[in-house]
């Protein structure tokens, strides 16, 4: 049976490893960023960051693929995300650059969408943007790619075209009883929030691996049809249902109607990490 990779830190400086030119050997990485060779190798594999070679076959790290890879541990140790969704994060925070990477965490925009279902309705920017409580200028550059937006919004907009969220990003997929972890769909819910599905095809339960960094949340209040249930496997949450705040912390769980106003945050240092199951779907 094989073994994950042993991460083992290591406080010795940087300075102090073998170089190349401007570059590292991949033991100086691995020593530096407190993990193991393996781990860079496993990340290499799905694209986190693609070291160039020597011509004897060594793996050489620049400082960007130091920075890169400071963010993916982080991102792996303290928000908990898996390495598709790393490689997701990296590269919406623009820091993916080499030209080997994968597109494994790759998503399509939702603005070409949004806009395209604005012009078939004959709908104006200031109509849409009244319907779901967001600026004008926000609309348009969110239709044009410029910005991101949050779960909250998202959920306001296709409230308003009569669409549940997923419908913005593609078309349904057929039902499959089994969605491997490498398999799943990643998707943003705004700044420091991502959602991975964990299940798909037309179902009445729709259940999600929500990412929650800390600071991050759904944005402003949101309500739809239907029941939530949420089980928090890591980190910190506050609900707050109307004018009812909750703090949830590791092994609550949670239930609510969905028609109550509610909105949600991380307030914690550390990720949080949420098996969250919608009825009837929503997403």
């Amino acid at each position: 049976m094989a073994t994950q990779p042993v991460e083992t830190p290591l406080e010795t400086p940087l300075e102090t490893y073998p170089v190349v030119g401007e570059a590292l050997k991949i033991g100086a990485v691995a020593r530096r960023l407190g993990i193991s060779a393996s781990m860079l190798r496993a990340w290499e594999k799905v694209g986190v960051v693609r070291p160039s070679r020597t011509g004897s076959s060594y793996r050489i790290y620049t400082q960007e693929d130091v920075r890169a890879l400071r963010r993916a541990v982080y991102l792996r140790r303290s928000v908990g995300l898996n390495a598709p969704a790393i490689v997701n994060q990296l590269r919406q925070e623009g820091l993916l650059n080499h030209h080997g990477a994968r597109a494994s965490g790759n998503q399509p925009s939702v603005g070409p969408v949004l806009r395209k279902l604005r012009l078939e309705r004959g709908e104006s920017l200031a109509t849409v943007a009244r319907a779901a409580d967001v600026s004008i200028g926000f609309l348009s550059n969110l239709e044009r790619s410029q910005t991101s937006v949050s779960i909250g919004a998202m959920r306001k907009l296709a409230q308003h075209y009569g669409l549940n969220i997923l419908d913005f990003f593609s078309p349904a997929e057929a039902k499959r009883p089994l969605i491997r972890a490498s398999e799943r769909r990643i998707l943003q819910g705004g700044e420091g929030v991502q959602m991975e599905l964990l299940a798909t095809g037309k179902i009445i339960m729709e259940p999600h691996l929500f990412r929650v960094a800390p600071g991050a949340g759904s944005g402003e209040f949101y309500s739809h049809e239907g029941e939530e249930f949420l089980y928090l496997t890591r980190g910190r949450l506050v609900i707050l249902l109307e004018d009812r705040e909750f703090r949830l912390s590791a092994g609550d769980s949670f239930y609510f109607e969905s028609r109550i106003p509610h909105r949600w945050f991380n307030p914690g240092k550390k990720g949080t990490v949420i098996l969250w199951i919608n009825t009837p779907p929503t997403f």
